[in-house]
């Protein structure tokens, strides 16, 4: 083959892009690309497999890295975050939606009697730290001035942001967000309680007969503070398989959930004094009808809503989604020598922070927010909440999805049917047998060797997602899939 001379050519992407078209192997490069659906960044390994039968010793396949044209395997990042990679984001939220949908209408191993027992949406705010700009309507769904006397746009970048920066209590809104896991496990824990009580039984005689299963999503409002959509579901004593007891309503439900949400946690400082860390005066509490309803609110909808919320993180409120302190002090501005010996870290000049917060490209509120957690992180008592490495989020530093055990089936049982799904289908196109999992041992060995594309592989994944992107669009239009 005949070097090509690319010397000419100004644009290193374009550059590597033509190297790699003129690969004799290109068609192996493209296909990993296309297999990955057009993956922001995905994890490059170097390894190799191979596929033995333990009867007769004979080895059935072998595969090597350093067969592929790149010299290494690339596969898909995994990142829940649209903002990071919005393949890989949807993946995540498709699965959200069946492991959602399943616990509201049966299917992937939750029988289909689930949709008879008593659940409900809730939806936990954060309270009110001080007055922000918003869009308040009346009664009628009529848009009413903001308390500044302007009826804002819905994309103003004012709205969330405090009408008097100075009054506002920034230490409070940023302990809640530090706290509000902490919150919602309390809430759970006296969710539990209230139920006991109102069907007049000890906790202990309750689990015997009653069992609470929730699954739930955060959510970043526009001012920038935590809150929580949630599926609660009331089933027997193992699950999703049995009937909770006749007295175990959805009233009884929905009034058990109000009664718990009055839960606080207490912080003492001697930066913020006391605080009582509780929800906000916003609870919303709604049944969930069967699909096929004319309810607004159907199982269906639920689960689409938290799949969507569930690939959002605190850049939707106008923050960060990477990491701000700096890593090789991890945050703490120094550096210990070989005998232990502090000194400034030279990376970050004694900072802490990766990027100075003058320098952030937020808003002025988040930005104020951060510098908060800063301030708040260098303080003994709160040393535990690591405030300095959650800042980028606002101090939240939970899981954005979660569920309780018995609610339904877990991701990770998704992911493993997809896995043997695609892995059944990659076998059938290339024409191999099926493997006797009592006589077949797969020995291999991975390593890490890096993260993203070349330039000119980067160039083709846009090209990948772009084209999948205008087919997604166009079947969500009505056009033929």
């Amino acid at each position: 083959m005949v070097a090509l001379d690319l010397r000419h050519v100004a644009n290193p992407a374009v550059r590597d892009l033509l190297h790699l078209v003129n690969h004799p192997d290109f068609d192996r490069a493209h296909q990993q690309i296309e297999h990955l659906g057009g993956c922001t960044e995905p994890v490059r390994l170097l390894g190799q497999t191979t596929t033995v039968d333990t009867a007769t010793g004979e080895i059935l396949r072998s595969y090597t890295t350093t067969d592929e044209p790149t010299g290494s395997l690339l596969t898909a990042c995994g990142n829940r975050r649209a903002s990071r990679c919005p393949t890989c984001s949807r993946v995540y939220a498709a699965d959200t939606f069946q492991l959602i949908r399943a616990g509201l209408t049966g299917g992937k191993s939750v029988p289909g009697t689930v949709r008879t027992h008593p659940r409900v949406f809730a939806t936990l705010t954060a309270p009110s730290f001080g007055p922000v700009h918003n869009r308040p309507t009346d009664g009628g769904g009529v848009l009413r001035p903001c308390r500044c006397g302007k009826r804002h746009e819905p994309m103003d970048a004012l709205l969330g942001t405090p009408l008097d920066p100075k009054s506002y209590d920034y230490p409070g809104a940023v302990l809640f967000n530090a706290h509000a896991s902490a919150l919602w496990a309390r809430f759970t824990i006296y969710l539990r309680r209230e139920i006991a009580a109102r069907l007049g039984l000890t906790q202990k005689a309750a689990r015997a007969v009653l069992r609470v299963s929730f699954a739930k999503v955060a959510e970043y409002q526009k001012r920038g503070l935590v809150h929580f959509h949630a599926v609660i579901r009331l089933d027997g004593p193992d699950g999703s398989t049995q009937p909770p007891p006749p007295s175990a309503t959805i009233t009884m439900l929905a009034d058990a959930i109000r009664a718990a949400a009055r839960v606080s946690i207490s912080v003492v400082s001697d930066a913020v004094g006391e605080r009582e860390l509780a929800w906000g005066e916003q609870l919303d509490v709604r049944e969930i009808a069967a699909f096929g309803t004319d309810a607004k609110l159907t199982d269906h909808a639920v689960a689409a809503y938290v799949a969507k919320y569930a690939t959002k993180s605190a850049d939707s409120s106008g923050a960060l989604d990477r990491a701000l302190f700096c890593r090789p002090c991890q945050g703490r501005g120094m550096t210990l020598t070989t005998h232990a010996t502090p000194l400034t870290c030279t990376a970050c000049g004694g900072t802490g922070q990766a990027r100075p917060l003058p320098r952030l490209a937020v808003e002025r509120h988040v930005r104020q927010m951060i510098r908060t957690f800063w301030e708040l992180g260098k303080r003994p008592e709160f040393a535990a909440l690591k405030l300095w490495k959650w800042a980028h989020m606002l101090g939240f530093r939970g899981h954005f999805s979660a569920k309780s055990r018995c609610y339904s089936v877990t991701l990770g049982a998704l992911r493993d049917a997809r896995r043997a799904w695609r892995t059944q289908q990659a076998r059938a196109h290339a024409g191999l047998p099926d493997l006797d999992p009592h006589t077949t041992l797969v020995i291999g060995h991975w390593a890490y060797h890096g993260s993203g594309y070349s330039p000119g592989a980067e160039l083709l994944a846009a090209a990948v997602w772009h084209r999948r992107e205008v087919e997604r669009q166009f079947t969500a239009e009505g056009g033929p899939s």
